[in-house]
């Protein structure tokens, strides 16, 4: 079975990709172009891609096996497992759960920089270092992509199974699997042909000057890399293993619309329409995807060098899911034909982040967000003090880029009201909250 990728990365732009079926009981793989585009190091089967948040889906995995151990109840507060664990809320710090993070409803920061290292302790060094950050909404109140809230399921597996999270996700998954090309770390991805993530900068596509964020973000996706077929091997315990079918269970049957067709939440998975599952995956210059339909057996991993390989993907989706599984992929979102004025007083204003406050507005008739760092380190993190977006109306409830950039239209949800009927929330994946 061929896919035409060598056809398909150029049509999209992407210097070098991997694609891999899970179909009948069997792996089929292909792969093209080059790993990077200053090396030129060709793409093959068992070169490793990042994943970035489909690393979630393992973390998940490591916890559920907890759960299976009788070592955890996804409903107890974290703190009875966590000795010191402490937040900035004292009552998240009291009722914060398992569950929660795994649904990003824990109301803990999405992405907290702080620099733990690189040694063995960064992780529970991370934990300790939340207690300083800013607790944005009480637990489960709120959907939230958290990032951080992943890093301290991570710990928790530290705690309760006595090892490095790198060991556990080793000894658990990868050895017991057979997952020959899976690394971990830069320390093992290094030892592989590995794949390096490329940007647009000034108009072209050039390589990252770094390989990823840092260390205690390694549950949440920063570090893992694996290729496609490996990828489908864990795919395939998920299919098989009983004990794990719950994680793909609703545990929120609707989350806020931003842009990539998800509908609701398992416990590390997202949840598609026609009762697929999966995850997509960004990290420095990379972009992972994975759709499964565990009713028929199907899975499907893409895996590129490209923070701009969406519509390759959907692409691919689109034509193997419909045609070994039957199911539709949702189309990719596009401003209306008919440009419609944005509701003002319920949808502009200023919603905050613990790094921007970001400000929706209305400039003779054209609308744009303006993002404004609270802090140097945000405004650094930009490359510059702000920067302005236009969008348009998609519906009701939800903006859209006006045009579209590298890595196709953004879409921002608008959710909640509050006494005077304006919108609570700036969505897109993280909740803004809004303070004006």
């Amino acid at each position: 079975m061929a896919w035409g990728l060598s056809e398909l990365i150029a049509k999209h732009d992407v210097p070098g990709a991997q694609v891999a079926v899970l179909a009948d009981g069997e792996i089929r793989d292909e792969a093209a172009g080059v790993l990077s585009l200053r090396t030129r190091v060709e793409a093959t089967t068992d070169s490793v891609f990042k994943i970035g948040s489909i690393t979630k889906i393992w973390t998940a995995t490591l916890v559920q096996q907890l759960v299976n151990d009788d070592l955890l109840d996804l409903d107890r507060p974290l703190h009875a497992y966590l000795p010191g664990f402490r937040l900035s809320d004292p009552a998240a710090t009291e009722t914060l759960t398992a569950r929660h993070l795994l649904t990003h409803t824990g109301g803990v920061d999405s992405n907290h920089l702080v620099d733990t290292g690189r040694n063995d302790d960064a992780i529970e060094k991370f934990v300790a270092a939340l207690a300083d950050a800013a607790h944005l909404f009480p637990p489960g109140r709120v959907f939230s992509y958290s990032n951080s809230g992943y890093a301290v399921l991570g710990r928790l597996v530290e705690v309760l199974r006595g090892r490095t999270f790198h060991d556990v996700l080793r000894d658990r998954l990868a050895t017991p699997l057979g997952l020959s090309t899976l690394a971990s770390d830069t320390y093992e991805a290094i030892l592989h042909r590995t794949a390096v993530g490329h940007v647009e900068t000034e108009g072209r596509l050039a390589p990252t000057k770094s390989w990823a964020v840092r260390y205690f973000s390694t549950p949440s996706g920063s570090h893992l890399a694996i290729s496609a077929r490996d990828l489908l091997e864990f795919v395939r315990l998920h299919l098989a293993d009983h004990t794990l079918a719950g994680l793909r269970e609703p545990q929120l049957e609707s989350v806020p619309d931003f842009g990539g067709g998800v509908l609701g939440w398992g416990l590390g998975w997202m949840l598609y329409r026609d009762g697929v599952v999966g995850h997509t995956g960004v990290s420095k210059g990379q972009k992972a995807f994975l759709r499964v339909v565990p009713s028929a057996g199907v899975a499907m991993a893409v895996l590129t060098n490209s923070a701009g390989a969406e519509p390759l993907a959907h692409e691919l989706f689109s034509t193997v899911l419909r045609d070994l599984a039957g199911v539709e992929t949702a189309p990719l979102p596009v401003p209306p034909a008919k440009s419609v004025p944005l509701d003002v007083d319920r949808m502009c204003g200023t919603y905050r982040t613990t790094s921007d406050d970001i400000t929706l507005t209305v400039d003779n008739d054209r609308a744009f967000l303006t993002y404004r760092p609270r802090k140097e380190t945000a405004a650094s993190r930009h490359g510059k003090p702000a920067r302005r977006v236009e969008v348009v109306r998609l519906d009701d409830h939800a903006i859209i880029t006006a045009e579209p950039k590298f890595d196709g239209h953004q879409v921002w949800s608008l959710i909640g009201s509050d006494a005077r009927g304006r919108a609570r929330f700036l969505h897109n994946g993280a909740a803004a909250y809004r303070v004006d």
